[in-house]
């Protein structure tokens, strides 16, 4: 029987930075740009981090991040590859969506790749999504650079 689940927001800046650093240096398919997997670890030492973890390890986060008094977006989120579909994930998006419910955000949004882009990673995330209730809002074809068209989503709180 696997151990429980747990997921919790991160204590210290270091403690988010350091999990977010291991997490997405272990999913260089969606985390291959150095200089822009670094930036989102930094990041994530002034965001609010759930950390999910098993047997004490952290398996997992969310980086939740206000973009209006009404908005949060999931800034960042990554899974260890050895855990995915075992509903890390969705444990983590659970938490994140009851956790702006009660802080009285009405949107949760996320960016990811768009559908033009045949990355079997990208579907797969872009699957998850769909998933968790969010809808697509609107490509936007040049925010990151045209090769990589990104995918604007939205879920209703």
């Amino acid at each position: 029987m696997s151990a429980a689940l747990e997921v919790a927001y991160g204590a210290s800046p270091a403690e988010k930075r350091q999990a977010a650093d291991r997490i997405l240096r272990a999913l260089p398919a969606w985390f291959g740009i150095d200089s822009a997997r670094e930036a989102d670890t930094a990041r994530c030492a002034d965001l609010p981090v759930l950390l999910a973890r098993r047997d004490g390890k952290v398996v997992g986060f969310l980086a939740l991040q206000e973009t209006s008094p009404a908005a949060c977006e999931v800034y960042v989120m990554g899974v260890l590859p050895d855990f995915h579909r075992c509903g890390i994930g969705s444990a983590l998006m659970c938490r994140a969506v009851a956790d702006c419910r009660a802080q009285g955000y009405r949107l949760l949004h996320v960016k990811t790749l768009d559908a033009a882009s045949p990355d079997e990673g990208y579907a797969r995330t872009r699957a998850f999504y769909l998933s968790q209730g969010f809808l697509p809002l609107q490509t936007l074809p040049d925010y990151w650079d045209t090769a990589n068209p990104c995918l604007f989503l939205v879920r209703p709180l």
